[in-house]
């Protein structure tokens, strides 16, 4: 596209593209916007090195005035969008970028990448941190995904309001919180479950939690209690009946003496697992395979549609696709949430130009960046404390049945007036 309109003189028509979802996947009630920081930074490192160029020109996939532009590359334009940490909906115009159309659509698939994967995850661990209440988790998935989106897995968990992450990584590069327990294979490599106990006492303090489910629950938690004394800090339980072993074990510790003793659990939890234990005296979770899956919906489903561009004139045309079930809605847009004594009532998307104002409404839409410079409070550590804030704060603004796990209408609807 991008080598047939340098050749055509369209390339550097001003364009505004818009990421938006169509639909919220599995009927969910509200949608976590993530990535936006790390995005940031990816635009503004976006460039065509030596090598890249190289390739392009023996693979024959552009025309040399083109591997001219591409070398010289650096988008210049506007970015506006919902704060990292926002709720979105079905049509929310989550991102516009503006520039001519050249740059822009060349940004449409690392744009959509980190959005539609980040997304998808702080929304999976938003749904987890309602089902949770008021019990903090864990995000422990670096095992079951990509080296590198294992940390903007945490990231984006610990945006929506997980508590920490086994993943270092996550903790150097952002900020995240860590945490970490043993492994089965720790207690493995010793001769007894006791000199497995008795080695990470002595590194790690009483403080510490054991892992109690490698061979027999009762006997390990026994052994716990016995060797850490009632300072035992916690245990984890990875396997078995969850509700059933949870009791047992919290009636046990108190039996010994450890009522303070904390009870961990994981073993592939999703938001129905922990709604389910909601009755059972457990006292924090850690979630990993489903979490960073998405549970059950790895991708938020953004797509990346030109919704106004230049005429020869200069002047602005709305466009859109009008094809069956995939049709859209043109021009560029700005939202705004309505509420109603704090709670929210309708997600207001104007069309316009120029940047509008809505009385009594809030905002959505912020600069993000301007002439290919990002707006530092979105970025860094500081962004995604930011962003982590900021979600706590607009999640309250759900209605009742927003929060419902069940499949179902948006927790607001959306006007496209």
């Amino acid at each position: 596209m991008v080598d047939a309109a340098l050749a055509d003189g369209t390339a550097h028509r001003r364009s505004v593209f818009e990421v938006f979802a169509r639909r919220l996947p599995g009927g969910r009630r509200y949608g976590v916007v993530a990535g936006t920081g790390r995005l940031l930074d990816a635009i503004d490192r976006f460039r065509f090195g030596d090598a890249e160029l190289a390739w392009l020109e023996a693979e024959g996939v552009v025309r040399r005035p083109t591997l001219d532009w591409l070398a010289d590359y650096r988008f210049a334009g506007d970015v506006t969008g919902y704060r990292e940490g926002e709720l979105y909906f079905p049509s929310s115009p989550v991102l516009t970028v503006e520039g001519g159309f050249a740059e822009a659509v060349l940004l449409e698939t690392l744009i959509l990448s980190v959005l539609n994967a980040d997304s998808a995850v702080a929304t999976a661990a938003a749904r987890m941190v309602s089902a949770a209440g008021d019990r903090p988790l864990a995000e422990m998935g670096g095992r079951r995904t990509h080296e590198r989106a294992a940390v903007s897995a945490a990231r984006a968990a610990w945006i929506a309001g997980f508590s920490a992450t086994s993943n270092l990584e996550a903790g150097r590069r952002w900020g995240v919180p860590t945490m970490g327990t043993a492994a089965h294979s720790f207690t493995l490599l010793h001769d007894t479950e006791e000199d497995a106990f008795q080695a990470q006492i002595d590194a790690m303090g009483a403080g510490t939690t054991l892992l109690v489910d490698t061979y027999d629950v009762t006997e390990a938690v026994e052994t716990a209690v016995r060797l850490a004394g009632a300072e035992l800090g916690a245990v984890r339980i990875d396997s078995g009946d969850l509700p059933t072993v949870v009791s047992a074990v919290r009636q046990q510790l108190d039996r010994l003496g450890a009522t303070s003793t904390r009870i961990t659990v994981t073993n592939d939890l999703d938001e129905y697992a922990i709604a389910g234990l909601a009755a059972s005296p457990v006292d924090s979770y850690g979630a990993g395979t489903r979490l960073v899956g998405g549970s059950g919906h790895p991708t938020a489903g953004f797509v990346y549609k030109l919704v106004e561009r230049a005429d020869e004139d200069g002047s602005m045309r709305p466009v859109a696709k009008r094809s069956a079930q995939k049709a859209g809605s043109g021009g560029r847009k700005w939202a705004f949430r309505l509420l109603a004594d704090g709670i929210a009532t309708t997600e207001r998307v104007v069309v316009s130009d120029a940047e509008p104002t809505l009385a009594g409404a809030r905002q959505v839409t912020v600069p993000l960046m301007t002439a290919g410079l990002a707006d530092h409070a979105h970025v860094g550590v500081a962004g995604v404390r930011a962003a982590r804030e900021h979600h706590a704060a607009v999640v309250r603004e759900l209605p009742q049945e927003g929060t419902r796990l069940s499949p179902g209408d948006p927790a607001i609807p959306t006007d496209l007036g």
